[in-house]
């Protein structure tokens, strides 16, 4: 059997009417994918300017500098991006909490405008006659319904977000792993000179971007190719700039002299 054939199968499989009430009884989940890519790319270009911007300086001649600076960077960095997701998607949970209530309210005290804002809305679409109030009847019958209704269709919200625990950690857990990649070259207990090891924590640096943006790539449904060099090249920039403000405090300021 050709592979388009295949594929057109099991296409139906998912299309059967148990497969789709399945699907749409488990309701939408949410992938925690993208907030490990978006702290990966944050914590490998934060990082590596940091890097960078000490070799600019001339400060690599030993690794403590850059341990120090780097690992204070990984950790309050990586904190500050997590925190700052975990704040954000709990408000999006406080926001659609609040709609339901304000809805609850609306219903109670003017139960006739809310149906005929349900109307409205389902008139919008294309639904007249009895067709519309037979759908403005079926959904102001259940609370719950009438509710979720007005959250998704009037406020343009989703009723499930994702856990601001998941988001949190899964942006610090990226970041920290993604971020150590430039440090790791200073670790090492080996007797090369601060640029062979600014040189190794370069090339290591350029693959991590590549490989997280391919990552990017396969979220977002984009070329793989594309997308690993993208970030490649994004990461490339900051760590250049970072390099030449370095190498510009060292010329004008004698830092590393």
């Amino acid at each position: 059997m050709a592979p388009a054939d295949n594929a057109a199968l099991g296409l139906e499989h998912l299309h059967t009417p148990a497969a789709i009430r399945a699907r749409l009884e488990a309701g939408p989940s949410h992938s925690y994918l993208g907030d490990f890519v978006l702290g990966a790319i944050d914590g490998c270009v934060t990082t590596f300017a940091i890097v960078a911007g000490v070799a600019g300086a001339g400060l690599t001649q030993g690794p403590t500098i850059i341990i120090i600076l780097g690992l204070a960077n990984l950790l309050a960095d990586g904190f500050s991006m997590a925190a700052g997701n975990f704040l954000g998607t709990k408000s999006e949970r406080q926001v659609v909490d609040r709609i339901r209530r304000m809805e609850e309210r609306h219903i109670d005290e003017v139960p006739e405008a809310e149906r005929e804002e349900i109307r409205q809305i389902f008139a919008g679409k294309g639904f007249d006659g009895s067709l519309l109030e037979k759908i403005v009847e079926v959904i102001t019958r259940d609370r719950r319904r009438w509710v979720d209704t007005m959250i998704t269709e009037e406020w343009g919200l989703q009723l499930q977000t994702p856990s601001p625990w998941k988001s949190g950690l899964s942006t610090f857990a990226a970041f920290v792993l993604a971020g150590a990649v430039p440090l790791l070259p200073f670790f090492l207990p080996v007797a090369w000179s601060g640029d062979a090891a600014f040189a190794v924590s370069a090339a290591a640096t350029a693959v991590a971007f590549f490989a997280i943006g391919v990552a990017k790539g396969h979220v977002v449904h984009r070329s793989l190719w594309l997308s690993g060099l993208e970030t490649l090249l994004i990461g490339g920039g900051a760590a250049a700039l970072a390099f030449g403000v370095g190498y510009w405090l060292r010329a004008v300021v004698g830092v590393g002299e």
